[in-house]
Parts: structure tokens; sequence; C-alpha cells
């Protein structure tokens, strides 16, 4: 025979508040599992990382721009010249390095050595043409060009080439082998007046044993001399006659013409190595009337002005394709990674995504 000891009923309370806990911590360990394989057999995702927030940079400056002059001859039309100075510094074009030829030489020489467009004119005004000319019936020329020399030397205070505020180079032609030699060095007044040396009106000019005329017999107009001379944009002055079908008047109009005819097909192949072509219209004006340098520097002015927005278009075009060039060599920032999360269990246990660079 069998005893019980009997149960307080406390203890019958408390043991049917275990089993409903237990019965409930089943139920969520049976739903937490049903959630962990479902999350297991869920296909992992792909995120992209926003990238970093970075401030723009500033628009890089635009490149400076070296723009050269080349000055043509054209003996009394060279006033022009002048003019042509004056209207693009009016309008902010300032060339860094000048070259010329014969009167481009003269008006060059003299620019590049600190005279401003003002000073320039007053210069013009007030030559008075016995100063340049020295006339010698016993050479080689009529013209001696000594005193063209001197007055160079004396307006820019005897300083040489090398030591002018503008690299500047005067163009002339050698005359033993016609080879073009463009001095870039020593004393500005000769090489001006070896430029200036026009074959039968002025003496030929010895330099180191050398004997040079006038530069226009091979480079009318000096682009290639400017280009040498560092400039990343040359505006040429075409100045020089052209055949026209008449004779034209006086010695020095003849030998004028024909020195021009002689460097026509190669000034025109020069001509086209300029990126602006700026063409007073002088042609009226004979090589020898001095009297019409008001003319001259008028039509100059005339002239440049309208060449004006071609000027600032090309100016324009190469700075833009400097900064283009810049903007290739410039590195570019990498992309953004691509991140994977393995699983949904993976966001819940804190791990991080699996990246992988941006192909």
């Amino acid at each position: 025979m069998l005893y019980f000891t009997p149960v307080p009923a406390a203890w019958g309370k408390a043991l049917v508040q275990a089993h409903a806990t237990l019965r409930r911590m089943s139920r969520f360990v049976f739903c937490l599992s049903l959630a962990l394989l479902a999350a297991c057999s869920s296909a992992p995702t792909h995120e992209t990382v926003p990238p970093a927030v970075v401030t723009a940079p500033k628009p890089a400056p635009l490149p400076k721009i070296r723009i050269g002059l080349a000055l043509g001859g054209g003996a009394a039309k060279g006033f022009a010249h002048i003019g042509v100075i004056k209207m693009l510094e009016a309008n902010g074009i300032r060339p860094e390095v000048v070259a010329g030829t014969s009167a481009g030489s003269v008006v060059g020489v003299l620019y590049a050595s600190g005279m401003d467009p003002y000073r320039l004119q007053q210069r013009a005004v007030a030559l008075d043409e016995s100063a340049i000319r020295d006339v010698s019936l016993f050479s080689g020329g009529v013209v001696k060009g000594q005193k063209l020399q001197d007055y160079v030397n004396g307006q820019i205070g005897g300083k040489p080439i090398e030591r002018l505020p503008k690299p500047f180079a005067a163009v002339a032609t050698q005359l033993e082998n016609g080879q073009r030699t463009v001095f870039n060095r020593g004393n500005a007044g000769q090489a001006v007046r070896a430029s200036s040396s026009i074959p039968g009106v002025f003496e030929p000019v010895k330099i180191g044993g050398k004997t040079y005329v006038d530069g226009g017999v091979v480079s009318p107009v000096p682009v290639d001399a400017a280009r040498q001379l560092g400039a990343d944009l040359v505006i040429a002055v075409d100045i020089s006659s052209k055949a026209n079908g008449k004779t034209p008047d006086g010695m020095l109009g003849i030998v004028n013409q024909s020195v021009a005819i002689m460097g026509q097909k190669l000034g025109e192949q020069e001509l086209a190595r300029a990126e602006v072509i700026i063409r007073p219209r002088v042609a009226a004006i004979g090589p020898a009337e001095f009297e019409q340098r008001h003319q001259a520097i008028l039509e100059g002015e005339r002239a440049a002005q309208a060449a004006l927005p071609q000027i600032r278009a090309r100016i324009a075009e190469w700075q833009k394709a400097q900064l283009a060039a810049q903007e290739a060599k410039r590195p570019k920032p990498a992309p953004a990674p691509v991140c994977v999360a393995r699983s949904r269990m993976d966001k819940m246990l804190g791990r991080d995504p699996v990246c992988t660079p941006a192909q």
C-alpha cells in the first residue's frame, strides 16, 4: 500500500507557472530558428557606399598667353605699326615679344625698349627725316645708314638687344648666301640698320665679317622670328607693297617694290604661320612719304580695331586648349567601391560589408 505526502497548494501553483513559461520559451526558440533559416537562405545584397562629400575645387585660372608681334617692312608705311600697337594696348592686349623687319625693326626696337604707344607717336611726329638719312654717293648705296643706327641707339639709351625690357629680334639677309639672319643680341642700332638696308638704297652693313641687307628679301613679315622668341600666339602686321599693275614712282619706289616682289612668295608661306594677320590700308602711301605718317598711324589703328574680335577668339582658343591639356594630365579620383553584405544576419551581428573596387 502506497502513501503520498500531500503537496502544498503553493507548490502546485508554482509548477503550473513554470510549465507555462517553458511553453512560451519553446515557441520563441521555434520562431527564432525559422527567422534565422530565412535569413541564411536570402540572397546577398549589393550596396554602393555613397562617396564622401567633397567641396568643388575652384576653377583653374586661365593660362597666361605670350603674345608676339611680327612687324613687317614697308619704309614710310611703317608708321602704321604705331597705330596697331596703340589699339592693341588700349584694349588690354600687350605683346610680350617683338620681331621686326626693315621699318618694322625700327618701330619694334623702340617699343621693346619700353616706350608706350603714345611716346612712340610723339617720336614719330617729331622725327626729322634728315636725322636718319645720311647720303653717300660713292658706296654701295645712296644712304649710309650710320645716322639710323645712331638715332636708334640714342632713343633706347645705348642698350644692347639682350638688355631691352621686351625680347626683340631684327631680321636681315646675309648677302653672301641669302640666308635669313635673326639678330637678338648685341648692338641694337646696328641690327636695325642691317635689317633696313634696302639694296641699292642703303649701303650693305658689315657685321662680324659678313655683309647684310634688308630682311624683307627673305622674311618680309618675321613671324618665325617672333615664334623663336617664345610667342604662343603671333600677330603679324603686313604693310608690304603688292604688285598692282602700275609702275611705282621714283627709284626708291621701284627698289622697294622689287624687294617686296622677291620676298612675296616666302612671305606668304611665313604669314600663313601667324594666328592673326593685320593689314593696314597703306598701299597709297609711298615709301618716302614721311609727311603721310599721321595717315599711316590712323590706318594702323583702324586695321587693329577690326582685328580685335579675331585676336580675342584666338586667345580664347589657345587658353581652352591649354586647360584641356592640363585636365588630361590631372589624376582622376577613384570611383566609389561596391560593397556586398553577405546576409541579413551579418547586419544583425554588426559585421562590416565586403567591398571591392568599382570596375
